[in-house]
């Protein structure tokens, strides 16, 4: 999760601070689940489990029953008074009776440190929790761990959770995903192709443009020394989707040339497809690569690498388009034609798009009054959206990850952590019941499932050296002296390292570790929102950190990341549409279709509860830059029939038959890629993968019913005749030039 945010953010600096002094916060959870975990069976299996665990290269220690320990009073004789005190394991012996078993559960419940920390309130579910050496594989440990469990069997059902748990099955899954979701794109994109254009020749040139794009992206990223993530599995499912947009509009062209009754030579079919396309398709290219590139201002460093990346892609993917495609056609020679001029052995696409031809002909303006009303039923749902950036739920349901991290949550404080590093005199009476009162404050939030801190430990031994009702029983001491005695008394008994994780051994320094037992965007901020209430101006509170923090901020990053590169990908696209037409209005007519897309895609988003996280966060630039052009090709043929005198319906008509035919294949080319990863094991890539489908359907429909109304309404100049526009500037200035005659006085 570190690696999704910069290296200089406070969150993540405080978190590496906050290890160097009190060691690494990766630590595996082992649970076990019985009847009652008391049993002798079941702890003899679980010290077993224990010993063999702490002589495993990477874990540096173990905490279980065995481990923890029990503060007690050794009664002195004296009514009142406490002769000493003893630090010891929660369990030195394993009961054999059933009255030693029911004084342990007594014992246990009466250790804050161990009760609800590592054995649940009911006593079915009881946890070690392995802390891990800095330079630990998270892979090869969990391997490790599942071979101990393995060769230690029981009746007890056990269950691996933390972090590096996850971690390691990110990879995993990761690796096997790669593989299965390249099959099933492949396979699903030959199938379209051939059902497309019905001819060997039409499925086998855009493959292999996008194999090679494949190839060319996916080598370019250990050449720059970047790593695969969870984002970056996308971008194969990417360019099978996208980059063999630009052959099929290639091999459409082809088709459209290659009917019956035409008699041109493939070497001039062949420079036909490639001057005719030459421009529209360079400009959707640009187009495509620059709504990735803005994923450059995205936060997240996956995002922008992947940008990067798939630019570069779909860049190759272009030229290989451009000169591999027509130079493969004029070697292979002409086909048998395809595509008929009879009406009857018209396609579904060809009959749809001639419907979608007549309706806006005659209803433009109800078009888009239907599309205003669609937009702002979709729009409220925008206001339902939130936020989610928790790994555990990147796993379905019934995933061993989801499962043990319920059981965290519910039984032993939580998976997440925030951690408040507290500096100065932690001796000093005020300091510690500031600790204290973070420590009871905290535990009111009910996202926040366990607090520990040198505080609790103070409290423990109050109880200990005190009797109930004792004025200073179960508190923090008045003076510094008192506090120094207490750690002294249980440094006699106990070992220092007991405490390392919650203190130095100079007492200078000392953090107070918040369990979370809901990692959702919301419980987080709910939690840090405390945490900051009661820190406050606190000159010994100096940092706040942990993964917890971390996921926070990721979550804002995710947010302003939207933002940013929706922002810069529209502004491209006018600034880009601008350009090719030579008009601002071309600018802003372009990205209508885009802009109703999105809120339509953000408002069902919405209304779904499907959150946005690091992968949904990607699709507003990724929508944008494919979406965009279909517009293009639209404009760029309906300018062009304009120009040959056709009147504007007709125009519409012609232009939805020929490369409305193209734009479709396009527009369901990246549907039906994108169509693996539904397929996929982590919900992130499920919901992406939908949620583009659904997207650029919309961008679909904008392309072929909205554009079209529009331009029927308003006839915009830039895509009139240029002997028109001359007319209609002729006439404006003699109307202009009348107005100010009849202003002049008659003398």
């Amino acid at each position: 999760m570190e690696s999704y945010v910069y290296e200089k953010m406070a969150s993540r600096i405080n978190t590496s601070m906050i290890e160097e002094i009190f060691g690494g916060d990766e630590m595996v959870m082992i649970l076990f689940e019985s009847d009652d975990i008391l049993q002798k069976q079941t702890l003899d299996r679980i010290k077993k489990v224990n010993k063999q665990l702490k002589a495993l290269d990477g874990i540096d220690e173990t905490l279980s029953l065995f481990d923890a320990k029990t503060i007690k009073g050794e009664d002195s004789g004296v009514p009142g008074q406490v002769g000493a005190m003893i630090v010891d394991a929660t369990i030195r012996r394993i009961p054999n009776t059933i009255e030693k078993r029911e004084m342990l559960r007594e014992e246990i419940r009466n250790n804050e440190l161990v009760y609800s920390v590592l054995v649940s309130e009911d006593f079915r579910l009881t946890s070690i929790i392995a802390t891990l050496e800095p330079e630990a594989i998270d892979d090869e440990i969990v391997i490790a761990i599942e071979e101990v469990l393995q060769a230690n069997p029981g009746p007890e059902k056990t269950y691996i959770g933390g972090l590096p748990y996850i971690k390691a099955n990110v990879a995993m899954e990761m690796a096997k995903e790669f593989k299965l979701l390249m099959i099933i794109g492949m396979g699903i994109m030959l199938v379209m192709l051939y059902f497309f254009f019905r001819e060997i020749r039409g499925v086998l040139l855009p493959f292999a443009v996008v194999i090679m794009s494949i190839l060319f992206a996916m080598g370019l990223m250990p050449m720059v020394g970047w790593q695969m993530s969870i984002i970056t599995l996308l971008l194969p499912i990417m360019l099978i989707a996208i980059a063999n947009d630009y052959g099929i509009h290639m091999m459409a062209k082809y088709q459209e040339y290659n009917t019956q009754g035409n008699n041109l030579s493939i070497d001039s079919m062949a420079r036909g497809i490639y001057t005719s396309l030459r421009s529209p398709i360079i400009l959707t290219g640009i187009t495509t690569i620059a709504g990735l590139l803005c994923l450059l201002s995205h936060k997240m460093v996956p995002a922008r690498q992947m940008g990067v990346i798939a630019a570069a892609g779909i860049g190759f993917a272009l030229l290989l388009s451009l000169v591999f495609i027509p130079a493969a056609l004029s070697i292979i020679g002409k086909s048998k034609p395809v595509l008929s001029e009879d009406p009857d052995k018209h396609t579904l696409i060809d009959r749809i798009l001639r419907y979608f031809g007549k309706m806006v002909s005659v209803h433009p303006r109800k078009i888009i009054a239907v599309a205003v009303v669609i937009v702002l039923i979709s729009g409220g749902g925008i206001f339902m959206l939130r936020v989610d950036t928790n790994l555990e739920n990147f796993f379905p349901d019934k995933h061993p990850v989801r499962i043990s991290s319920q059981i965290i949550n519910e039984s032993f404080g939580g998976s997440q952590n925030i951690s408040i590093l507290v500096e100065g005199d932690i001796f000093d009476p005020e300091v510690m019941r500031r600790i204290d009162r973070y420590e009871l404050e905290l535990k009111k939030n009910p996202a926040v499932g366990n607090v520990m801190s040198i505080a609790g430990v103070i409290r423990e031994i109050s109880k200990a050296l005190n009797d109930k009702g004792d004025p200073y029983y179960d508190r923090i001491p008045d003076t510094r002296n008192a506090i120094a005695q207490y750690m002294e008394l249980y440094l006699m008994s106990g070992d220092p390292d007991d405490l390392e994780r919650i203190v130095d051994f100079e007492f200078r320094r000392a953090q107070v570790m918040v369990r979370i037992n809901d990692g959702s965007n919301d419980a987080l901020k709910s939690v840090l929102a405390d945490i900051q209430t009661l820190t406050g101006e606190n000159d010994n509170t100096t940092r706040i950190g942990g993964y917890g923090l971390v996921a926070a901020d990721l979550a804002d990053l995710v947010v302003q990341g939207q933002i940013m590169s929706l922002t810069i990908a529209l502004l491209v696209v006018i600034i880009l549409l601008s350009s090719l037409f030579r008009s601002v209005s071309a600018g802003l007519l372009g990205s209508i279709p885009l802009a109703l897309a999105m809120i339509i895609l953000f408002g069902w988003m919405g209304y779904l509860g499907i959150r946005l996280d690091i992968a949904t966060a990607l699709l507003s630039s990724i929508m944008i830059g494919v979406g965009v052009d279909y517009t293009i090709h639209f404009l760029w043929r309906y300018k062009s029939e304009r120009g040959e005198g056709l009147e504007p319906a007709k125009a519409v008509m012609k232009t939805l038959t020929t490369t409305g035919r193209g734009i479709s294949f396009n527009a369901f080319s990246v549907i039906l890629g994108f169509c693996a990863l539904p397929f996929s094991v982590f919900s992130p890539i499920r919901y992406f993968g939908f949620l583009v489908m659904v997207s650029i359907f919309t961008c679909l429909i904008g392309a072929l019913v909205i554009i079209p109304s529009l331009v029927l309404i308003f006839k915009p100049d830039f895509l009139e005749p240029k002997q028109k526009r001359a007319v209609k500037i002729s006439w404006h200035v003699r109307k202009g030039w009348l107005k100010v005659r009849k202003a002049i006085p008659a003398n």
